[in-house]
């Protein structure tokens, strides 16, 4: 009983002390709004994100998915890493998600323990 209650309690813990990103300047709202990034909010903000790329670093998947919204694509990749894919510009991809496009995407690598551990830019999907 003792190890089940101190258990639950690191659980509790660990999961209570994730990272939050200073989003001083971005605008979460059109960000989430901008499915696909479709109507061109998000191409607008992308000089905050390639500036402040590493708030985002350590961040969990589900406080990145709480704040920018559902991903518009998501790959899982080795060892339970995943991705986190949010398309920043019009494209093909506005006609159906999964239409092949070369519009700039922004992606989140997570680790196994869903924090992001890296994020890049690109031409496309990685």
């Amino acid at each position: 009983m003792r190890i089940l209650t101190t258990l639950a309690l690191l659980l509790f813990l660990f999961s209570s002390c994730t990272h939050q990103p200073d989003l001083a300047g971005f605008d979460v709202d059109a960000f989430k709004g901008d499915r696909g990034g479709c109507a061109g909010t998000r191409e607008k903000q992308i000089d905050w994100l390639k500036t402040h790329k590493m708030t985002w670093k350590g961040v969990s998947s589900n406080d990145l998915e709480d704040i920018l919204g559902k991903p518009d694509i998501q790959q899982l990749a080795d060892r339970n890493q995943e991705y986190y894919i949010y398309y920043l510009e019009k494209g093909p991809q506005c006609e159906a998600i999964k239409n092949p496009s070369k519009a700039r995407t922004m992606a989140f690598r997570s680790s196994a323990m869903g924090l992001t551990t890296e994020i890049t830019f690109q031409q496309g999907l990685p």
